[in-house]
């Protein structure tokens, strides 16, 4: 076991994050756990832990972290405030590569950094080990929720970032009762999951794509749909869930009936580029077109669905799509689509996000940078190091030397 001294950043990206990689409980964990790991915390005036909860812990706080080994922190570093030489922990956003932060990627690769990125962390058979999506669809279903009450003045909750944490927007759950609507998610990963959650605090009946698409009920249901019920071949009805993944573009949607039943969409899925959208502008021009509120949790702008047309913020979620000009309009009007697509939605209860992303930190990331790392999973994560791409991000090239 190697020394090694741990840096938690200040979030500098505008707007700040609240949210923390290592919260100052599990930071203690660490120190008792490996006593040649050290750790200091950067001053920050914005985190959902204060400097004063980490001090309380035992963790110093330190501003310069030009001596730390390691520095982890969330959202993308302000190129300025790389440190060269250093082994960084965040999301960079760059393996798709996002235009956005090509900037980032050069300065990694001049700078001699070790960049491992949250989003790259795999085991053995190639699966994420963390991330915060499941806090994404907590939080985004909590919001279709909200935004269907104030579409149609049902019940007025507290948005989510005003509640203090998690079991405060349970409780503004628990006193609301939905009309007997239909609400169909797309999803079956850590998004989906997460907003299975937040249906389930309402104590919704599931249903099977079969009967909410041939029944009528007197209560509120929910379904959930996989790929298997969302897209097919054209030529050939027997799905193969690999096929899907590797060819997306050789299959069409089979989502528009549900078009004509749902009135709330809760989009979780992943979306590759290639595959179909869920349904077309078309439809929802259609008169039969019964959806009245979307949640776009995986927020792709022009993507697998067509009316989320830009990002939506965490003080402002919610805007219109008007069904008849097809152009963003006013939320509330009565012939738009209430569209809800916040990028950010962790963000919204960044304490119990952090508590959940810190405590899978500790378990399955930090021992294996730490000490023995016979899977090669932080080698694995690692997007650049010593001013060169890894083997396995070598198809960024273009994107991180030009």
């Amino acid at each position: 076991m190697k020394k090694m001294k741990i840096g938690i950043l200040r979030e500098e990206k505008t707007p700040p994050d609240k949210r923390v990689p290592l919260t100052p409980l599990v930071c203690a964990e660490l120190i008792k756990s490996y006593p040649d790991v050290e750790i200091v915390v950067q001053p920050s005036s914005i985190r959902c832990y204060t400097n004063e909860e980490y001090v309380a812990f035992g963790i110093p706080l330190q501003e310069d972290l030009s001596d730390c080994d390691v520095l982890m922190g969330v959202k993308e570093v302000p190129v300025d405030k790389l440190i060269p030489n250093k082994t960084y922990f965040f999301f960079s956003h760059t393996i798709k590569k996002q235009p956005h932060n090509q900037k980032l990627m050069r300065a990694l690769i001049e700078k001699k950094i070790t960049m491992v990125d949250y989003e790259t962390l795999t085991d053995k058979n190639r699966n994420r080990i963390i991330g915060f999506g499941r806090y994404a669809g907590i939080v985004g279903a909590y919001n279709a929720i909200r935004g269907y009450g104030l579409k149609y003045d049902l019940f007025r909750l507290k948005p989510a970032h005003q509640c203090r944490d998690r079991a405060e927007m349970e409780e503004e759950l628990k006193r609301i009762k939905l009309p007997n609507i239909k609400i169909v998610m797309t999803g079956n990963g850590r998004v989906a999951n997460g907003v299975i959650e937040t249906l389930s605090v309402l104590h919704l009946r599931r249903v099977t794509p079969e009967e909410f698409l041939m029944s009528n009920y007197r209560e509120a249901v929910y379904t959930q749909l996989t790929p298997r019920d969302y897209v097919e071949r054209p030529d050939d009805h027997n799905f193969d869930l690999n096929d899907f993944f590797t060819h997306p573009e050789h299959f069409v949607s089979k989502f528009p009936p549900f078009t004509k039943q749902a009135d709330i969409y809760i989009s979780a899925h992943y979306w590759d580029p290639r595959s179909p959208k869920m349904f077309t502008l078309q439809d929802v021009q259609a008169s039969d077109f019964k959806i009245s509120v979307i949640a776009d949790i995986t927020c792709d702008i022009n993507g697998s669905v067509p009316t989320t047309i830009r990002a939506s913020s965490v003080e402002n979620p919610f805007y219109g799509f008007n069904i008849h000009t097809l152009q963003e309009d006013l939320p509330f009007k009565k012939d738009c689509i209430l569209v809800m697509a916040v990028d950010n939605l962790p963000t919204e209860l960044p304490r119990d996000a952090s508590d959940g992303f810190a405590k899978d930190l500790q378990e399955r990331v930090l021992p294996f940078l730490i000490g023995a790392d016979e899977d090669k999973i932080i080698e694995r994560a690692t997007i650049c190091k010593d001013g060169k791409l890894m083997p396995a991000f070598e198809y960024l090239a273009d994107y991180a030397y030009s």
